[in-house]
């Protein structure tokens, strides 16, 4: 059987923007400052009117299976969790260096202005524990977040990929592997990386 490897898995044909409810009910579940975030929102646009294409793009941690944030760190705080393959911060042993965050090829590491150490999306590990689903997927007012193991085919996630068949994407791979994916059906996929603009 192969290793657990949570992650999430977003169908950007029902994300609509919303004015980042997901990142809303992230910030009020982790007591994230006002500024600071876990995740970004980017619309994705393309053509001239009226041939115009656009969707939005809700980019938080991949859970990479190569993750360089965690292979950089130099403390061993940005690990990765061997039970459910998930990127987590033990800020007990965290500098806030921001190692992790120059190396992240998605711009997905936050810094804690108050505790002065890093922070990041760990699929609300705390939640998880007790049988809750993470905080952006229970709030997700068009039910287009999902999580789950992506290496166990008889999960929601993996079923969900299975019936998206080619409409599933995932941010460009520069050997990191990121684990997280889209599913994109009304659209043409862009190949742009507004996290590095």
């Amino acid at each position: 059987m192969s290793k657990k490897q949570y992650a999430l898995v977003i169908d950007l044909d029902r994300c609509i923007g919303c004015l980042g409810g997901c990142r809303v009910a992230c910030k009020l579940e982790h007591g994230i400052a006002l500024g600071d975030s876990r995740s970004k929102m980017y619309r994705m646009e393309s053509g001239r009117y009226p041939d115009l294409e656009m969707y939005f793009l809700p980019v938080m941690c991949q859970q990479c299976e190569n993750a360089p944030c965690a292979s950089l760190c130099p403390t061993g705080a940005c690990h990765k969790n061997p039970e459910d393959g998930v990127i987590k911060i033990d800020t007990t042993r965290c500098v806030g260096c921001g190692t992790c965050m120059k190396n992240c090829p998605y711009n997905a590491m936050n810094f804690n202005k108050e505790l002065h150490v890093m922070d990041k999306c760990d699929i609300c590990s705390e939640l998880r524990a007790r049988g809750e689903e993470p905080a952006c997927v229970k709030n997700c007012s068009g039910s287009a977040i999902h999580y789950g193991d992506i290496n166990d085919p008889e999960s929601d996630v993996s079923k969900l990929i299975r019936n998206a068949g080619e409409n599933v994407y995932s941010l460009p791979d520069e050997g990191n592997k990121p684990s997280g994916k889209f599913i994109l059906r009304g659209a043409k996929w862009k190949e742009e990386e507004p996290w590095k603009i």
